[in-house]
């Protein structure tokens, strides 16, 4: 077999550097930095009867009105809420626990604006939210949930509480980045 010349080890090396750089690129892609995705969802409604559209006797005169009835809440309530502060990004926007009317709760985002990022999340957290590059990176270190996929670094939107969820022991919310463990920005809950 004959001998390597420089020329082939050059070209090996190009190629070599060339798949490096372009996995790089795929691991870090940074050009999400400057692609925005807005999503613009609406609060959602959910009904408590589904029968609410039939038709139902009228009460009898001088019956007590329904216990269940002046308890239910007719739309959605707000029953935490936080504004976020900055991380590794800048970060601005409000964060709420919003109890719909069948008794669930949906984590909504308004006015979010981030930057984008490779695999960004929706966690809560137990962690304390902290400013500063203290606070980057210590949402991973306890207790957390993963809500969700970051639906877009931009507008309002909603992330649906799993059933059994008590939200109040994870006091934080933050925008995580997965890919390289750093928040993008957080907010801490508080009780209304």
């Amino acid at each position: 077999m004959g001998r390597v010349t420089r020329r082939q080890r050059w070209g090996a090396g190009v190629v070599v550097g060339l798949a490096v750089v372009v996995a790089g690129l795929l691991w870090f892609k940074p050009w999400a930095l400057w692609v925005d995705e807005t999503v613009n969802e609406a609060l959602p409604s959910a009904n408590p009867n589904p029968n609410a559209n039939a038709t139902s006797p009228a009460p009898t005169k001088g019956a007590p009105p329904s216990a269940s009835a002046s308890q239910a809440p007719s739309g959605p309530v707000t029953v935490a809420q936080g504004s976020f502060i900055s991380h590794e990004h800048a970060t601005t926007g409000v964060v709420k626990v919003v109890r719909l009317a069948d008794g669930t709760h949906t984590l909504r985002l308004e006015g979010l604006d981030t930057s984008n990022g490779p695999d960004l999340r929706v966690w809560l957290s137990d962690a304390p939210v902290k400013e500063g590059k203290a606070g980057w990176g210590v949402f991973d270190e306890g207790k957390y949930v993963n809500l969700a996929k970051l639906k877009g670094n931009k507008g309002d939107q909603n992330y649906a509480l799993p059933a059994g969820l008590d939200w109040s022991a994870y006091p934080s919310v933050s925008i995580w980045c997965d890919r390289f463990d750093v928040s993008f920005g957080a907010a801490a809950l508080a009780r209304i």
